[in-house]
């Protein structure tokens, strides 16, 4: 089982003014995973996410860290460009395998800046904000994420071994 952290980038959120629907349903998605131990709704504010992105794997030691919301267009959608700041190895495959199953329900998925990667033995994924998105995403990568997992956290045998 893992250590899992969920960080929703959210303005009116962090204020009280919305409910978090799609870190409920992370939650929900990745209980067979692991243990949900950090659990955040902060604005989308960049220096608040990288700061909240590194003390989850600094500090916390999370296996992996899921986000959601602030992958967009929208001037204050700075999720992707804080969660560049703070990885050391980019996980390109995940991010490209939840658009292109995004994009067979949706031509604007192609419009996502979501990106995944690692910083130490945390791996990081950038999910849409809304509902349906995460639940769509999440459901494309969660197959690869036990044996990715145990393969970055050294869990897995040789391959995990520096």
């Amino acid at each position: 089982m893992y250590k899992i952290g969920i960080v929703t980038m959210s303005d009116k959120g962090s204020r009280g003014e919305r409910e978090d629907a799609s870190g409920a349903t992370i939650r929900e998605m990745v209980a067979g995973l692991g243990t949900v131990e950090q659990y955040r709704v902060i604005p989308d504010d960049p220096e608040i996410i990288k700061a909240t992105l590194i003390e989850y794997a600094d500090q916390h030691k999370l296996d992996l860290v899921l986000t959601t919301g602030g992958t967009g267009l929208g001037p204050r959608d700075n999720t992707p460009d804080a969660t560049l700041a703070v990885v050391d190895r980019l996980v390109p495959g995940l991010a490209e395998a939840m658009r292109a199953e995004s994009l067979k329900k949706t031509p604007k998925a192609m419009l996502s800046r979501a990106v995944s990667g690692t910083r130490g033995q945390t791996l990081i994924i950038n999910l849409p904000g809304s509902v349906k998105g995460v639940r769509e995403c999440l459901e494309v990568v969660l197959p690869v994420l036990p044996h990715g997992l145990e393969i970055l956290t050294g869990r897995g045998g040789e391959c995990g071994q520096p």
